[in-house]
């Protein structure tokens, strides 16, 4: 496999744009992503693009080619891509793979949603309904409600605190009033997150990630490629991806797929967690992420309340954690998520983040889960990006 670095990126405002087209949003992030690059349209080979269900809200289908062709990109390989919450990581894998492989020099992924322009009833049956469809109904297995558990189950075998689940909303609401892209940009405390409304206990609804518009989009270059266009690659040192193993006997307090795919990550960068020195992770809510932090090796089992609590994924601390604001500040958009995700991590490792840089980062992970049954998550991705 060849090395592939990340030499473009690009991405709008994560919020509601029901004045916009869907091809419109995207082709903003395209457009971006390409100009960052310093490449022309025609310099791109192959293309992958994330898009939950824009067929479901009425939008069409195609979305790849549609956005591509009014710039110029026609006659490569498009690919459209769908995998639950990780659509767009898998969008990124799967042009990251090509290059590696020696297929093209140089290729485009990008994501994008809209998903304000359907009702909230659509949007609970596109996610329930294949996952549980027995389930959602009488025994409350919306998302929501499979965080809720977790996290219930979470205090009582480790002592994780209220207020601990909180600080996540916290930190990430105040990553997120530093970034001009991301959807809620206001600081939160720790006593409006917990007296704020509750969702399902104990999660208020700080601490449930809000769902968007938006797109994001990167260039992947081969190393002779990268060369030609830019002096500062990103390289992708990992890219793992993972399906779940759906225990029936789960203890709800962990995902298999961050485990295996987290071990697999390390291994394929010859590196581990304490190399890391930030991450961008799956915070759907709060309680995801204090979960990944012991999944993905930042600290030991039952000790990510204390990790949060104890600042040791803010800024200055062991590994900071969602520096972007995550989905519970950036948001949600779930077409785009994964490669938002990534465009954080390349922006910390140019030196590029502002006033929430990461000072000296050097490695960065990005992981995204997508889809959940039963207890896991349907499939994870995981990237270990360098500079």
């Amino acid at each position: 496999m060849r090395e592939v670095a990340i030499i473009g990126i690009g991405g709008t405002r994560f919020g509601k744009y029901l004045d916009r087209s869907l091809t419109d949003i995207a082709q903003e992030a395209c457009i971006k992503a390409i100009r960052d690059a310093g490449i022309r349209p025609r310099d791109i080979e192959l293309a992958y693009a994330g898009n939950l269900a824009q067929w479901e809200w009425g939008q069409g289908l195609l979305i790849g080619q549609l956005v591509l062709r009014e710039l110029g990109i026609t006659r490569i390989p498009v690919t459209r891509v769908e995998n639950g919450c990780a659509t767009a990581s898998c969008a990124f894998r799967e042009a990251w793979f090509r290059v590696a492989a020696g297929e093209c020099e140089v290729a485009l992924a990008f994501g994008v949603e809209q998903m304000n322009v359907a009702g909230s009833d659509k949007m609970l049956g596109i996610f329930t309904g294949p996952q549980y469809p027995e389930r959602a109904g009488d025994m409350g297995f919306t998302a929501p409600g499979i965080f809720a558990l977790m996290a219930r189950r979470h205090m009582e075998e480790f002592g994780t605190t209220r207020e601990q689940l909180a600080m996540v909303a916290v930190k990430n609401r105040r990553f997120g009033s530093m970034n001009p892209e991301a959807q809620l940009t206001r600081a939160v405390t720790l006593e409006e997150v917990l007296n704020d409304r509750m969702i399902v206990d104990p999660l208020t609804l700080p601490q449930c990630c809000p769902r968007g518009d938006g797109a994001a989009a990167v260039i992947l270059a081969s190393k002779a490629a990268a060369a030609r266009f830019t002096t500062q690659p990103v390289w992708v040192a990992a890219s793992i991806h993972v399906s779940g193993l759906y225990p029936n006997d789960a203890s709800y307090t962990y995902f298999d797929t961050d485990v295996r795919g987290a071990r697999k990550a390390y291994e394929m960068a010859g590196l581990g967690p304490e190399d890391l020195d930030l991450a961008e992770v799956h915070d759907c809510f709060s309680t995801a992420e204090i979960i990944h932090y012991e999944d993905l090796g930042f600290c030991a089992k039952g000790e990510g309340g204390r990790f949060v609590e104890e600042g040791r994924s803010d800024l200055g601390g062991q590994v900071p954690v969602n520096t972007s604001g995550g989905l519970l500040s950036k948001g949600h958009v779930i077409g785009a998520t994964g490669i938002s995700q990534i465009i954080e991590l390349v922006r910390q490792l140019r030196g590029q983040a502002g006033p929430r840089q990461v000072e000296g980062a050097r490695v960065g992970l990005q992981h995204n889960g997508g889809g959940f049954i039963h207890t896991d998550t349907a499939c994870c991705i995981i990237n270990i990006l360098k500079r």
